[in-house]
């Protein structure tokens, strides 16, 4: 759990986490201490064994203003802030169980990258997003040169950036950034939609081709091939996969244990 008031953890029980971004007088804007506790947050969740899907949103109806560039240490160097931010990057990016960002409002800077750092992304009609670094004489960071590049093309990805539009959420639908995108004030409850049906699939199994897919989008073809025989020789020593051809036998819906 979260001792910071600005990073709230919850969870529902039935293996649903929600992370929300609470600083909504400043659009969750991110400094410095909250992207520590993110790391935190996130490597916490990573360690558990009971928890299946993360949804990541923000309070007061705006998910991410970005990095908050006004609580910045200036005797800190820039190198040194970059880790910081890196590193709730990799822990957010890296945890085995599916994330889901539920988009409202602004979702700007780091703050966009970090909805495309979730595996599935939702946004409701209210949404906005932009590449805003430009404008604020800054490059882009928290992954979004490779997220957009690799999500949208090179030119697309160089339009985006070097511009910083502002840009509706059908407009990044389009692109190809989001999943779905929901009427005003319904991204969290399509988010929990989808966070139960995945809660109710085996966690290993699932697990396993979110790694597979990633490791796919940054591979060549023979090794992802390789990783697909290595988690499919894993599966089946498990009890929920014998547990999976049980029930089809059975005609019957499986009851997955996360063993």
């Amino acid at each position: 759990m979260s001792d910071n008031p600005d990073v709230l953890v919850e969870r529902d029980g039935n293996g649903i986490v929600t992370v929300t971004l609470n600083r909504p007088t400043s659009r969750n804007s991110v400094p410095r201490s909250s992207w520590t506790t993110l790391t935190e947050v996130f490597g916490e969740i990573a360690g558990r064994g009971d928890d299946r899907v993360v949804v990541l949103t923000g309070a007061g109806g705006d998910f991410c203003s970005g990095a908050d560039l006004r609580g910045q240490d200036p005797a800190e160097s820039p190198r040194r802030a970059m880790q910081v931010v890196n590193a709730a990057l990799f822990a957010l990016r890296d945890l085995p169980l599916p994330t889901i960002a539920a988009v409202s409002g602004v979702a700007v800077g780091a703050g966009f990258n970090m909805a495309l750092a979730c595996d599935l992304a939702i946004a409701d009609e209210t949404a906005r997003f932009s590449q805003i670094f430009a404008k604020r004489g800054l490059s882009v960071d928290f992954g979004g040169s490779w997220f957009l590049t690799h999500m949208v093309g090179l030119h697309r990805a160089k339009e985006l950036a070097f511009f910083g539009r502002m840009y509706s959420a059908h407009e990044i639908h389009a692109m190809g950034l989001l999943n779905r995108v929901v009427a005003p004030g319904e991204a969290l409850g399509q988010a929990y939609a989808w966070a139960r049906e995945l809660a109710g699939l085996a966690p290993l199994p699932l697990s396993q081709t979110k790694e597979m897919l990633n490791l796919a989008a940054s591979s060549g073809f023979h090794e992802s091939a390789l990783r697909e025989a290595t988690a499919q020789n894993l599966n089946g020593t498990t009890e929920d996969t014998r547990e999976a051809v049980r029930a089809f036998l059975e005609k019957r819906d499986p009851v997955f244990r996360g063993r």
